[in-house]
């Protein structure tokens, strides 16, 4: 492999809706990738599925026991994802701006669908990510208990190293 071969890196940033995402991309931007490296920085973006749900109310009793699941009728169906591929443009192109003056560094982006725990560890792969960047969302113990937390369960899955940026709190000014 020849030096320059080993001198270019593939930074995998996952970007959602989040400040935290874009804290971290930023971070990513002034500490790990450099100006005028030979990098490749691709910004990761996963729509959530929506899809079956089951045949259980919110009450919890079987409303309709021969129906399996429910979905939505194909015009809901075509406007949900028209939606979600409008967040996903949103939240690219607010990260895109971020990286603007970025020279020699390949930019890519990538928007895919499903859990993002799994989406992730599998583009991070796929892509062949030296590194993976993600924010924290700092839901703390309990939340995380309840909701599972996407970088922690990334950064047991991924087989590159990653990098967990936790957004400063802001401080009380005192004035």
């Amino acid at each position: 492999m020849s030096e320059e071969a080993k001198n270019e890196r593939r930074v995998l940033v996952a970007v959602d809706e989040g400040d935290e995402s874009m804290y971290a991309l930023s971070w990513s931007l002034k500490n790990v990738v450099f100006q005028n490296s030979k990098d490749t920085l691709i910004l990761l973006y996963v729509k959530p599925h929506h899809g079956v749900y089951s045949a259980l109310d919110a009450t919890g009793i079987l409303d309709e026991p021969q129906i399996p699941g429910h979905s939505y009728s194909p015009q809901i169906t075509a406007a949900i994802e028209k939606y979600s591929q409008e967040v996903a443009d949103c939240v690219l192109q607010k990260a895109k701006k971020l990286c603007k003056d970025l020279q020699n560094v390949k930019l890519e982006t990538r928007v895919e669908s499903g859990d993002p725990r799994d989406v992730i560890c599998d583009m991070s792969q796929k892509l062949g990510a030296d590194l993976l960047v993600m924010g924290s969302h700092g839901f703390g113990i309990l939340k995380r208990a309840f909701l599972g937390s996407v970088s922690n369960y990334c950064s047991q899955n991924v087989k590159c190293p990653v990098l967990i940026v936790k957004k400063p709190k802001p401080s009380a000014s005192t004035g």
